[in-house]
C-alpha cells in the first residue's frame, strides 16, 4: 500500500485535529503537545524533501497520527516494539510517543534512507521518544541487535505481505506479532502468502480508513521450516 492509497479513504474515525485527537485515544496534553511539535517538523521537511503524500499532510492527524496510534490499543501492554520501513515515522514513531511515559518502553526504527533517518532523529530528540534509530536495510538488521525478541513488529506502506513476511520472519521469535497496516487488497495479498509462509493471522478493521485491514500475525514460519521451537 502506498502513502497515496491513504489519501481519499473515508475515515470511519474522526481525529482531525489534536482536541479530537486527545478525545479519540485519551492522552495527556503533553502527548499532545509533543505530536503537535511532530507536526511542525513535519511541515517543515515536507517543504523541501518528500517525506508522505503531499494531498495527506492537511489530515495528518487522522491519515497518519491515528492511523499509527490504532496499533497501541492492539497492543498496550508491548514494551518492545520494532518497526520496519519507518520512513517519516508512520506508524513507529507516533507510537513511541504515545508511550513516552513508560520508562520500560522502548521502540526500534528500521530506516535505510539517510535524509529520513535525520528526520527521525529530530523529532525523536524533539519529542523526547524512546527511540532507537537503526539506519539500515532491514535485511541487514539482526535480531541480535535487539536486547530480546521484539513482542511487535510493525510496518506501513512497506511492501506487499509475502515480502513483508520474509522481511519479518528472521527477526519473529515465538511470541511476536506481526501488526501490519494494508489496504483493500489484504485479503489478497494474506491468501498469496499462505503459499510460501505458515502463521496465524487476524483482521482487524482499521479506525481510520473504511478500505484499510490491521494484519495481525502470530507463529511465522517458512513453509519448509518445521515447526520446531528456535
Amino acid at each position: 500500500m502506498s502513502e497515496d492509497a491513504l489519501d481519499g479513504a473515508e475515515p470511519a474515525l474522526n481525529a482531525d485535529g489534536p482536541k479530537a485527537f486527545a478525545k479519540a485515544f485519551d492522552v495527556s496534553r503533553e502527548t499532545i503537545h509533543r505530536l503537535e511539535r511532530y507536526q511542525e517538523l513535519l511541515s517543515e521537511w515536507q517543504s523541501w524533501t518528500n517525506l508522505i503524500a503531499k494531498s495527506t499532510l492537511p489530515d495528518v492527524w487522522t491519515r497518519h497520527f491515528a492511523d499509527s496510534a490504532q496499533l497501541t490499543l492492539l497492543a498496550p501492554k508491548a514494551r518492545l516494539w520494532l518497526d520496519l520501513g519507518s520512513g517519516a515515522g508512520f506508524p513507529g514513531l507516533v507510537v513511541a510517543i504515545l508511550k513516552s511515559g513508560d520508562p520500560d518502553f522502548k521502540m526500534h526504527l528500521v530506516e535505510s534512507n539517510q535524509r529520513k533517518c535525520r528526520f527521525l532523529a529530530e523529532v525523536a530528540a524533539a519529542t523526547d521518544a524512546p527511540v532507537e534509530i537503526h539506519p539500515v536495510r532491514i535485511e541487514n538488521l539482526r535480531r541480535n541487535s535487539l536486547s530480546e525478541a521484539p513482542h511487535i513488529i510493525s510496518a506501513r506502506a512497506l511492501a506487499p505481505l509475502p515480502k513483508l513476511l520474509g522481511l519479518a520472519e528472521p527477526l519473529f521469535g515465538e511470541e511476536t506479532r506481526g501488526l501490519f497496516l494494508k489496504g483493500r487488497d489484504a485479503s489478497r495479498e494474506i491468501d498469496e502468502a499462505k503459499k510460501d509462509w505458515r502463521f496465524r493471522v487476524e483482521t482487524h478493521p482499521s479506525l481510520t480508513s473504511k478500505e484499510s485491514t490491521i494484519v495481525d500475525v502470530t507463529g511465522l514460519r517458512h513453509s519448509r521450516q518445521k515447526a520446531t521451537k528456535r
